[in-house]
């Protein structure tokens, strides 16, 4: 395939990443709203609609600013994060960490469907388009195909680690002791500048590297190889 410029790149880009981070936090309220907390729900953040979860750092400014400074290497980005009152539940600790594990969750299963259309759908219709149709129509989307993998396993295996206030961190809520959870979510005002410290060293490629290029061998097969 030819490569992109760099509009083009973030035109493919921008679709998957949008449908990403929204049903990324649909999800948090969804499953929220199904343990017994109507909040997201009541704050009409139930909705695919992506002006509702717009925001403006975490889904405009910084996947632009990570694309340019990592000359597109690495990009990710967020949606506002819909409300969720633990209060609600009836197990707050389980019950929040339920609904913090279905942001991945959904990027996972959106991934298997993206490698699904990729590599099985998309593949025999070539027969049915002229050769050079086929090629205007593919390209593009092939790319955004692959883009929807890659953007979903990045943003499902980085809101797993486990630093507050990412979905993981929940997790280990969860399962410490409450005397422990405590001290441990004391990181929370500060988990925003680990992350960034992380990234900025290359430390995070390094705990994150290992598990995602498997996954996207495994889902994307020989597009892996391509500089996506």
């Amino acid at each position: 395939m030819d490569e992109l410029s760099t509009l083009q790149t973030i035109a493919v880009m921008a679709p998957p990443f949008i449908l990403a981070i929204v049903l990324h936090e649909v999800s948090h309220g969804w499953v929220a709203e199904k343990l017994g907390d109507p909040t997201a729900r009541n704050a009409g953040r139930l909705t695919l609609n992506p002006l509702r979860h717009i925001d403006l750092f975490g889904t405009i400014i910084m996947p632009i600013v990570l694309y340019f400074a990592t000359a597109g290497q690495f990009v990710v980005g967020s949606a506002k994060p819909v409300p969720i009152n633990p209060y609600n539940f009836k197990n707050p600790k389980r019950d929040m960490a339920l609904s913090s594990l279905a942001g991945p969750g959904i990027n996972l299963i959106m991934a298997l469907l993206f490698s699904f259309f990729l590599r099985v759908i998309i593949p025999p219709m070539e027969e049915l388009f002229p050769k050079q149709v086929w090629e205007w129509i593919a390209i593009p989307i092939a790319y955004m195909l692959g883009y929807g993998v890659l953007l979903n396993i990045l943003l499902a295996v980085l809101n797993l680690v486990p630093i507050p206030p990412l979905d993981g961190s929940r997790v280990i809520y969860w399962i410490l002791p409450d005397r422990y959870a405590a001290v441990y979510y004391r990181l929370e005002p500060f988990g925003l500048f680990i992350i960034l410290a992380l990234l900025a060293s290359g430390a995070l490629g390094w705990i994150i590297g290992p598990i995602i290029k498997p996954i996207l061998a495994l889902l994307l097969g020989p597009m892996a190889q391509m500089n996506l």
